[in-house]
């Protein structure tokens, strides 16, 4: 930390990096897809210590490609009719994004809103298109982009 108590952050090569912080990844990896149940097991199974686990975990973690693995977060206000959900479902499964959560407030005056957030990866389309399409759907009142 800096003196104004901020932390710098910079992006470095994992060439450069000691290879100890690789492992902590890829620790952290294996806890979080539930391969291993203990940071015992994940450090053993990537051969470091527990506590140089501890040590470095809230301060190394891998870069994000923006263009592969990118996250989108639609919302969308639907009409209360039968099969409109279901049918902005199967255009996002239809296009190859990979649905992550789905949130549907109670429907009020006919109308439900709906946030889904998606891993845009394999997509076959843009996110503009996709939500072109989900605009075109009848029961669509409005959708739109809110991160991503």
């Amino acid at each position: 930390m800096t003196k104004e108590g901020r932390s710098h952050y910079y992006l470095v090569s994992g060439d450069a990096l000691p290879e100890v912080f690789i492992r902590v990844t890829e620790a952290k990896e294996l806890l979080d897809t539930g391969e291993v149940q203990t940071v015992a097991e994940a450090a053993a199974r990537v051969g470091i210590s527990r506590s140089a686990f501890y040590k470095y975990k809230n301060a190394v973690m891998p870069f994000q490609d923006l263009g592969h693995g990118r996250i989108v977060t639609f919302q969308m206000m639907l009409r209360d009719h039968q099969g409109v959900l279901s049918e902005v479902l199967g255009l996002f499964a239809g296009t190859g994004a990979n649905i992550l959560t789905i949130n549907q407030g109670i429907p009020t005056s006919g109308t439900a809103p709906v946030t889904i957030t998606a891993d845009m990866a394999d997509m076959d389309i843009s996110s503009e298109e996709l939500l072109e399409r989900i605009e075109a759907l009848d029961g669509v009142i409005r959708a739109a982009v809110a991160a991503g």
